[in-house]
């Protein structure tokens, strides 16, 4: 296939920033090819309140109008139900983000992921009005009693997930960025008595790194470096079988996550994050093609995450009339992006992919 055309394309998990970070990054979405993107709510302080929403949104928007950005709250002790009620009928947000404290970047305002009942409150209200709760699915590796260290940190925290789907069955959750063979058998298994037609309650995002990424790739090398961290070949394999599977409870969630560069270099305390936001839609179909399954991009990276977040015209009406096509051409990554005030190394900085994108 030399060109596909993957309608109006969706990534569900991005990270944004602010101030000049935000510059940079925040124009590459489109550049990357996705029009609509899920962004991120852990910003310093993290968004917790109407006027925060409204005021990022507006940010964003500002720099780069013609991307559509669905937001959330920060799942912490200041929300609650009454906010939660009135922001679902203005449709100020489309979920809530929960950082188990002290995972990664910006999660130290995180909740206990041992006791989620004391947000039971608000996921009643999320349940009625179908927002999503994004769950960063790791146990903190300061459990030191119970062994929880960034490799084993995906797995203990599973029970958890399918505990909350028991607790409540018609809540929307998405296991974020999943890293581990043992994610994408539980989702599955949640999904096993699915059928065609009927709604689906728990999702799951799949990066571009994790499909790339085992964990000899990162050990010594911090721009691969990210949380969850990359596991081993079967974690990766079982990724990319899940990924390019068309099953609709898998779909695309980048976290792309971009550090300024000396952030990045440090000997000790380096950040948590890889950058793909600029050639994400590349990325991703390099992988697709490799395993023969370029058929099912589009299910990936457009119609499942539409779907499972429930979009409809008032969000997809801005993108009526264009596409995202994935064209096969030579792209080269560039080593750095950069303005005068910080530089972030992209992902597979230097390398010529083989596809690109264009709008039309």
């Amino acid at each position: 296939m030399s060109e596909i055309d993957l309608g109006i394309t969706a990534d569900m998990h991005v990270h944004l920033r602010d101030g000049s970070m935000s510059k940079l990054i925040t124009p590459t979405v489109r550049q990357g090819g996705i029009a609509i993107c899920y962004v991120m709510p852990n910003l310093v302080p993290p968004i917790t309140t109407k006027q925060q929403v409204v005021d990022y949104k507006h940010q964003l928007e500002k720099l780069s109008p013609k991307t559509t950005y669905l937001m959330s709250f920060y799942l912490s002790k200041e929300l609650t139900p009454e906010l939660i009620e009135e922001c679902a009928k203005e449709g100020l947000i489309h979920g809530i983000k929960c950082y188990p404290a002290g995972v990664t970047t910006n999660s130290k305002y995180g909740v206990d992921p041992n006791d989620f009942t004391s947000f039971y409150p608000l996921f009643e209200v999320m349940q009625k009005h179908k927002l999503i709760l994004n769950i960063h699915g790791e146990k903190p590796s300061t459990e030191k009693e119970n062994d929880i260290n960034v490799i084993n940190a995906e797995p203990r925290f599973l029970p958890a997930l399918k505990k909350l789907h028991q607790d409540f069955p018609k809540l929307k959750i998405v296991l974020e960025h999943c890293t581990t063979k043992s994610a994408v058998d539980l989702v599955r298994e949640i999904n096993s008595n699915h059928k065609s037609g009927d709604e689906i309650y728990v999702g799951a995002t799949i990066t571009v790194h994790h499909m790339y990424l085992i964990i000899d790739n990162w050990a010594g090398n911090p721009i691969n470096f990210c949380k969850p961290v990359a596991k081993f070949q079967e974690d990766r394999d079982a990724l990319v079988d899940a990924a390019t599977s068309g099953e609709p409870w898998f779909f695309f969630g980048s976290d792309s996550a971009p550090h300024p560069i000396e952030t990045k270099q440090r000997h000790v305390g380096v950040c948590a994050g890889v950058y793909t936001q600029s050639h994400a839609i590349a990325y991703v179909a390099e992988i697709f093609d490799k395993v023969g399954k370029l058929d099912n991009l589009k299910k990936f990276v457009s119609e499942h995450g539409i779907s499972f977040y429930g979009l409809g015209d008032d969000v997809l009406a801005k993108h009526k009339g264009e596409s995202t096509w994935l064209v096969e051409r030579e792209n080269k990554v560039p080593e750095v992006f950069a303005n005068s005030d910080v530089s972030v190394v992209p992902f597979k900085a230097g390398d010529v992919l083989k596809y690109a994108v264009e709008w039309r």
